[in-house]
This record gives C-alpha cells, sequence and structure tokens, in this order.
C-alpha cells in the first residue's frame, strides 16, 4: 500500500519542476493501491508542485458533452481529474470542452483562469496550454502515454497542421457556479473528417528521447515521464519541418528516424 511519504519520496525526482507550471495526466489504476486512494496522490501533487511559487494544471475536461456544468465535479478524463474538479483549493476554467483545475499562488491561478475565458480551441497557444510552453513548464504522464498529453494538441496548432479543427464553431454550454447559462462557440478537433490525431502521439516519444525531452521515474508501479513542453515543441515543429508538414498522425506507423536525427 503507497503512502503519501512514499509518494512524495517518488516525486523528488522531478525537482526540477518545482517553481514551473505543470500539466498532469494520470492513471490511478497504474500507481497502484494508495492509502486514502487519489485524494492521497492529489494531495502530494498539490503540495509538491505549487512550492516555490509554482502552478500545477490537472485537465478536468467534459469534451463528451455539449453542456460542461461547473457546479458539479464531473469530468470524462479519469479518477483524478473528477477529484480536481472538485477540490477546494483550485480553480477550475470555464472552458467548455478542456476545463482545467489550477493550484497555486492566488494571482498567477486567477491570470490563468482569465486568460481561458477567450479560448475558442480545445488547447489554445493563448490559453492554459500555451502557458506550458511561455513559461518552459512541463507535462507529468503518470501511467499513461504520449497519447494523452493535451499539449501536443497545442502544438499542433502553434504550427498551424492542418485537418485538426473543425471547419465552423460549435455552440457548447456553460452553466456557472451561481447558475447562469451562456452559450460559448469554439472550435473543436474534426474527427468526422480525420481520426483522433491523438491515438498516434505516441509515435513522438522516441524523438522526445533522443533530444533528451523526458525524465523518467515511477510513482508506486506507475511509469512515469516529466516532459520538457519546449523541447516538445522543438522537437515536433523539427520532425514536421523536415515532412515538409505532410500527415504524419494518420496511422500507427513509426516516425522515420531521419526526421528527428
Amino acid at each position: 500500500m503507497l503512502s503519501k511519504a512514499d509518494i512524495e519520496k517518488d516525486l523528488q525526482t522531478f525537482q526540477v519542476a518545482q517553481g514551473k507550471i505543470v500539466s498532469v495526466h494520470t492513471s490511478l489504476k497504474a500507481v497502484g493501491d494508495i492509502e486514502d486512494g487519489g485524494e492521497t496522490l492529489l494531495s502530494a501533487l498539490i503540495e509538491f508542485f505549487t512550492a516555490k511559487d509554482g502552478v500545477l494544471c490537472i485537465p478536468t475536461h467534459t469534451w463528451d458533452s455539449n453542456v460542461y456544468d461547473m457546479r458539479k465535479a464531473e469530468s470524462c478524463t479519469g479518477v483524478l481529474s473528477r477529484l480536481a474538479a472538485g477540490h477546494p483549493a483550485g480553480k477550475r476554467t470555464a472552458h467548455p470542452t478542456h476545463s482545467v483545475a489550477i493550484f497555486g499562488e492566488r494571482q498567477k491561478v486567477e491570470e490563468i483562469v482569465r486568460i481561458e475565458e477567450h479560448s475558442i480551441t480545445p488547447a489554445s497557444p493563448s490559453g492554459c496550454m500555451g502557458r506550458l510552453y511561455d513559461e518552459d513548464g512541463y507535462v507529468l504522464l503518470i501511467g499513461v502515454g504520449q497519447n494523452k498529453n493535451t499539449f501536443l494538441h497545442c502544438v499542433e496548432e502553434m504550427l498551424c497542421v492542418p485537418n485538426r479543427l473543425t471547419k465552423e464553431t460549435i455552440a457548447h454550454t456553460v452553466i456557472r457556479p451561481d447558475g447562469r447559462k451562456e452559450i460559448k462557440n469554439i472550435y473543436c478537433f474534426d474527427e468526422e473528417n480525420f481520426c483522433d490525431a491523438s491515438v498516434f502521439f505516441d509515435k513522438f516519444e522516441p524523438a522526445f528521447r533522443y533530444h533528451g525531452a523526458i525524465i523518467d521515474g515511477r510513482i508506486g508501479n506507475a511509469p512515469v515521464q516529466l516532459c520538457s513542453a519546449r523541447k516538445m515543441k522543438e522537437v515536433v515543429e523539427q520532425i514536421y519541418q523536415n515532412n515538409q508538414f505532410g500527415e504524419l498522425l494518420d496511422n500507427d506507423n513509426p516516425l522515420d528516424e531521419k526526421l528527428y536525427k
């Protein structure tokens, strides 16, 4: 049974990310049995990554519905995500499909919440995901692979990779904590005309490793990758440029090493 002290010890591998902005994707099942369950892991993550004025971001996505009710701690991205959505120490953004629970120093949290109000794509470079790049932050993958790395959607938008977003906006309803309803029109991933590109994001991992973008560790039974946002963006950009921006994510064929070496 994993204790909070065990988790805190495991997190020491990732001290380089303290004081930075960090986005976390987690599989609790992969971590194994934890004393008091996901609440213990969430508490450890908050304390570790908000130390030294850092900011912790936990995706609390609701892309499986056209209605996002901020009064409810609901999310379609796992147990830890739902716990974060309702945690009193955090503040959740109002993005209708890709909300994030933010933890840390109040002014920094409020600023991210504010800029997310204007996001009209799932992972806008001008929103929370873009901050990971702007502020030299990190993505922490606990027991999951790059196919869960939302930041890579942001990178593709930065690079204007075609065939990713719908041509027209789609209306979503956001219900505010005070019960007010509003309609937000946003561009969504165009999965009707193209596959879910994130399914094949794992293809980038060998390139990230070749360029030193990943620090490996473990939390409990789960392998963990701490990934530099800036290095990931630079590597993906190099790959697309070398491929003359041809499509890379419509199949599971490994990347040609010539694209990143």
